[in-house]
This record gives C-alpha cells, sequence and structure tokens, in this order.
C-alpha cells in the first residue's frame, strides 16, 4: 500500500494560488452592476463620439485620408472606454441603480 504524501509536499504553500475573498452576495451583484454600467456607459459615448466623428468634416490637410476612416471606429470605441473609466458623463450610477433594482437588491 502506497503512503498518499502530506499536501504540503505536493504544493507547497508558496505556489499554492491565493483565493480570492468571498464577498457578500450583495456586494458582488453591487461589483459586476458597477462593471456592467461602466461597460455601458463606454459603449453609448463611444456611439456618441462615432456619430460626432461621421458629422465633422473630413477634407483638409491633417486627415488620415482611407487608414484614418477604417479605424475611426475603433478610436471612437476605444475614447468612450477612456471616457466611462475617468468618471464618463454619470450615466453609469444611474444605470447601476436601475439594475440593482431589477435583480431586487437595494441601492
Amino acid at each position: 500500500m502506497t503512503a498518499t504524501p502530506p499536501a504540503a509536499a505536493v504544493a507547497p504553500a508558496a505556489y499554492m494560488a491565493p483565493s480570492a475573498p468571498r464577498l457578500p452576495r450583495s456586494t458582488a451583484k453591487a461589483g459586476d452592476a458597477a462593471a456592467t454600467a461602466q461597460s455601458f456607459e463606454a459603449v453609448f459615448v463611444g456611439q456618441m463620439i462615432r456619430i460626432m466623428m461621421d458629422t465633422a468634416p473630413a477634407d483638409g490637410p491633417f486627415t488620415g485620408g482611407h487608414g484614418e476612416e477604417m479605424f475611426r471606429g475603433v478610436l471612437a470605441e476605444k475614447m468612450g472606454d477612456a471616457i466611462a473609466a475617468r468618471g464618463g458623463f454619470g450615466l453609469a450610477p444611474a444605470v447601476m441603480t436601475q439594475i440593482l433594482r431589477m435583480q431586487g437588491a437595494t441601492a
């Protein structure tokens, strides 16, 4: 009969991944709702920027030509992400409140 090695011999404590702290269910919901609300705001702001870029004149000596036109959507998306990450326009807190309300949690 073969003896089973102790757990410390199989995986030393230095190599064991730390376990993530368990958040209370309502806190976890709020964290998920906050991330979802920020993502929503980023997409919304990115779409607004895209519309503004599409309506701005695209002629002149400082335009990027076809290359700029191809990547304009990516630029608008990244600008929306950056604006939302820095606090956005204040849309995310209202969206988060509504998400939590729909889930039955209190905001």
